[in-house]
């Protein structure tokens, strides 16, 4: 597969394209449901996985009005600040992990001369902590998360700060989110079907892979 010589500009997801965080966010979600349950606003119920997974890439905002969208601003808020320390907690026992693959895949992006930009649905103190932790500063020119922006939608994000950057483009993602962000932003789109997205999230991507690696046949 010949080199895309174009394309100077790459989004990335984090969630389920480079981090696979359901190692850290499984065990964060089912302590905050343990305590919505304990406070009598949820059934109790073991949660695989591949249920929790679901609700990887999206805003903390969103992930609530679809989740439990019955229970209030202050609860959620609550179980969300439970979700997030738990996350912390495991990031500093070092339980967080990238993909395999994904650091060569960053180190060959950078030296071929791409721009790498991390966009994340994520809040602030989790991209600065994930950003110490695997020296994502090395790789990406820019690293934005979403409660920098209110939480508005991916695809508005892309809007405004693509502007900033070389027209050439392409997003990197795993879920349905990245994807309609690069279509409503005319950017190229490589869909990831080893991360956390359902089986159709990713049918209107132009490419699709199923390791990170792959990028470098592309790119």
């Amino acid at each position: 597969m010949k080199e895309n010589n174009t394309i100077k500009t790459i989004f990335m997801d984090y969630d389920g394209t480079i981090h696979d965080s359901i190692t850290i966010y499984a065990p964060a979600f089912n302590i905050a449901y343990k305590y919505l349950v304990n406070e009598g606003l949820a059934d109790e119920k073991e949660w695989t996985n591949k249920e929790v997974s679901y609700w990887l890439g999206l805003s903390s905002k969103e992930m609530w009005e679809q989740f439990m969208p019955h229970i209030d601003e202050e609860m959620r808020k609550k179980a969300s600040e439970i979700i997030g320390q738990e996350l912390i907690k495991q990031i500093k026992l070092g339980k967080a992990k990238l993909f395999d693959g994904a650091i060569e895949t960053l180190q060959y992006l950078k030296a071929k001369g791409y721009k790498l930009i991390f966009l994340s649905n994520c809040n602030s103190y989790y991209k600065e902590i994930h950003k110490s932790i695997f020296g994502l500063d090395r790789y990406f020119t820019e690293l934005i998360g979403a409660q920098e922006f209110n939480y508005i939608p991916k695809s508005s994000i892309l809007e405004l700060v693509m502007q900033k950057y070389e027209p050439d483009m392409c997003i990197v993602g795993d879920r349905v989110q990245d994807i309609n962000a690069g279509r409503m932003n005319g950017l190229k789109t490589f869909g990831c079907l080893y991360g956390y997205g359902l089986q159709n999230e990713l049918e209107d991507a132009d490419i699709k892979i199923n390791n990170i690696i792959e990028l470098k046949k592309y790119l």
